[in-house]
C-alpha cells in the first residue's frame, strides 16, 4: 500500500472526527450562549414587572420596552411563571395616579399626595 493510500485511509476518518467534535463543541457553546441570554432577559424582565408593580403604573413606552426583551426572551424556550408576570405587568395602568385618588404611605411614617 502506497503512502498515499495510508493518509487516504487514515487522514479522512482522522479529519470527521475533528470536524464532528468541532461541531459538537459549537453545539454546546451555542446551548450555553443561548441559556445566558435567557436567564438575563428573565432577570431584566422580572427587575421591571417588581419595579413597576411597586410604582404602580408604567408608561406605554415602558410597556414597548419591555414587551420587546419579552418577546425575544419567549423565542428562546419555555418561559414558565413569566406569562403570568408579564400579563400583570401589562395590566399595570398607563398613567400615574392623580394626587387626589391615593396617598402612598413612605418609609417614616408620612404621607406623600
Amino acid at each position: 500500500m502506497s503512502v498515499y493510500n495510508w493518509l487516504c485511509l487514515l487522514g479522512i476518518p482522522g479529519m470527521l472526527g475533528g470536524l464532528f467534535t468541532f461541531i459538537g463543541v459549537q453545539v454546546k457553546q451555542n446551548r450555553a450562549v443561548k441559556l445566558g441570554l435567557q436567564a438575563i432577559l428573565r432577570d431584566r424582565l422580572l427587575q421591571a414587572y417588581h419595579y413597576y408593580k411597586h410604582q404602580g403604573w408604567a408608561s406605554y413606552d415602558d410597556k414597548q420596552n419591555v414587551l420587546n426583551l419579552y418577546t425575544q426572551y419567549e423565542v428562546l424556550g419555555p418561559n414558565g411563571i413569566m406569562q403570568r408576570k408579564h400579563n400583570e405587568f401589562l395590566a399595570l395602568p398607563d398613567e400615574p395616579p392623580t394626587a387626589g385618588n391615593n396617598l402612598q404611605q413612605i418609609g417614616d411614617g408620612g404621607h406623600v399626595a
